[in-house]
């Protein structure tokens, strides 16, 4: 049941950013047919952001007071729906409110995901279980970038949000399965720490800075890499979808890769801490220098750079969830993913719309990829200095029902 459980989170998260995506791989098109300017897109880009970072508090109060199976699942129905619509949107206003319904939809999902692992699997295999769940979302941008490339070429882009928005709800069959016949994830919100207890924790603030941090420039290659691809590169959609999507798929394996590596050296060498920070600091240098090239290096040595911030962005992305699975244990996670989620990905909806100003109507990206590259650097600081050390948090017992009734007598 622990890896079975496994596989459809990542399947979840995989359908997850399949979706989100849609409408970055879309839009050029979108841009075309709707004589949408690029400030437009920015907004679009953005608005998904903003409902999803509202709401990822109380997606993580949800998963722990009502079980983060039924929540997941609702979620899933919500974005799926949303994905659907947005090939009958023939307006602005439109779009944008599908993209913050889509937002409220996939708030859920890490939130969920993380309680589920965080009271399933043992602390030595965190690192594997987040890479498997950390393959399911790189490998979704791959996945959807380049078969929603091919259906954009012979059927144009409503067709593509048609395809996403059905296949989507299919996941719901073997979890429905799943929920029939499990008792994971119980609604525990009694024994849980209290909210303030979580604020006071530094490791969450660097955790949330760090994962800020990641998701900026991760949110920043997914969101306009395609347009940066068409309009500044000169490549055509066909080959733009072949080269995000097989960078995204890079991305994907190293993610793999990165998680075996965690509890690997972290079992050999004992110190599961070191390992973390000195994986996850390296990953936002190196993406520094990777933003910085795509900045202003020629055609051939930003191709190069695109793909070496993928190995690097894929091989640290179980840290950021598996490190919080850990300091927050199963008590806190769903809250604590909640609160650094609602951080991070404001990062999302900022970066959206300061890329969407930077651009110029002569489409270059420079401006845009130096600010990436200065947020990468508050990783290192965050993972480095902020962050005390990736362990267990020794949580206060929650007061028993019985010692509630004897202090009211």
């Amino acid at each position: 049941m622990r890896w079975g459980l496994v596989l459809l989170l990542a399947g979840a998260v995989f359908i997850n950013y399949v979706d989100r995506g849609a409408v970055p791989t879309a839009a050029h098109l979108m841009q075309d047919e709707l004589s949408l300017t690029a400030s437009q897109l920015g907004l679009l880009f953005s608005a998904f952001f903003w409902s999803y970072a509202l709401l990822q508090i109380p997606a993580g109060y949800l998963a722990e007071r009502l079980g983060a199976l039924p929540v997941l699942a609702a979620g899933l129905v919500v974005w799926a729906s949303a994905t659907v619509l947005v090939g009958l949107a023939h307006s602005f206003a439109v779009l944008f409110a599908l993209r913050l319904l889509l937002g409220v939809g996939e708030s859920v999902s890490f939130p969920c995901v993380s309680k589920l692992l965080a009271a399933e699997i043992p602390l030595a295999s965190l690192g594997r279980a987040n890479g498997v769940i950390a393959f399911g979302y790189l490998f979704g941008p791959a996945v959807g970038t380049y078969f929603g490339g091919q259906i954009l070429i012979s059927h144009g882009w409503r067709a593509m949000f048609f395809v996403f928005g059905a296949l989507s709800l299919l996941w719901l069959v073997p979890w429905t399965g799943v929920r029939s016949r499990s008792p994971m994830a119980a609604r525990d919100i009694r024994s849980s720490p209290a909210f303030v207890a979580l604020l006071r924790q530094r490791s969450l603030w660097g955790a949330s800075l760090a994962h800020f941090s990641a998701n900026y420039t991760y949110y920043f290659i997914l969101t306009w890499l395609p347009l940066y691809l068409v309009k500044q590169r000169g490549f055509s959609t066909e080959s733009m979808a072949a080269i995000t999507g097989s960078a995204y798929l890079v991305n994907a394996f190293s993610a793999l890769i990165g998680g075996w590596v965690l509890d690997r050296a972290g079992k050999r060498s004992g110190r599961t801490s070191a390992v973390y920070k000195s994986l996850a600091a390296t990953s936002h240098f190196g993406s520094v220098l990777c933003m910085l090239c795509m900045a202003a290096a020629s055609p051939a040595a930003a191709l190069a750079a695109i793909f070496a911030y993928q190995v690097l962005c894929g091989a640290s992305s179980p840290c950021t969830f598996a490190a919080s699975q850990i300091l927050a244990g199963p008590r806190a996670c769903g809250r604590w993913v909640g609160i650094q989620n609602a951080v991070a990905n404001t990062s999302g909806a900022l970066m959206a719309l300061a890329t969407g100003f930077l651009i110029p109507d002569t489409g270059h990206f420079a401006g845009a990829f130096v600010l990436a590259a200065t947020v990468s650097l508050m990783g290192c600081v965050a993972w480095l200095w902020i962050i005390p050390k990736v362990a267990p948090i020794s949580w206060p017992e929650a007061p028993s029902s019985v010692s509630l009734v004897q202090r009211a007598a």
